[in-house]
């Protein structure tokens, strides 16, 4: 078993129907694999899309949900600041129930009533005239 030059002499000798036949199942295999290949690929493209179209949907109800609750919040602010201005109108009612006193008929004092002076609309429009002239509301001449 000597090598000759640097062949071996342990070659194996293949016929070449078998070596057809062999790339007719690696072109076989081979086909299959990129079957196999393409329907992933197109099944994960399919996911994908789905899953993309799914979050543009719940992104949109987030939005939504996220605009009604900061409507929310800010009445929540407005309802503390009405709350906040009505308990400090109540405390400081109570706290001026001990300046004021309660008043009796005695406390009162009553007047005649005076009786209204009634002028005439000729007397209203004369002196409304000459008032006019006097502060040169209507002006006389150039």
């Amino acid at each position: 078993m000597k090598p000759h030059g640097k062949k071996s002499l342990f070659k194996k000798k293949v016929s070449y129907e078998s070596q057809k036949n062999s790339e007719k199942i690696s072109k076989l295999n081979f086909k299959l694999i990129n079957k196999i290949f393409d329907s992933i690929n197109i099944s994960l493209l399919f996911l994908i899309s789905t899953l993309f179209f799914l979050s543009l949907d719940s992104q949109g109800k987030w939005s939504n949900t996220y605009k009604t609750l900061s409507k929310t919040k800010a009445i929540n602010n407005n309802l503390i600041d009405y709350i906040s201005k009505t308990e400090e109108y109540y405390i400081s009612e109570i706290e001026s129930q001990n300046t004021y006193r309660k008043t009796k008929p005695k406390d009162l004092i009553y007047l005649d009533r005076v009786a209204e002076k009634q002028e005439s609309y000729f007397n209203r429009y004369f002196r409304g005239l000459m008032k006019g002239l006097r502060h040169s509301k209507y002006q006389k001449g150039y």
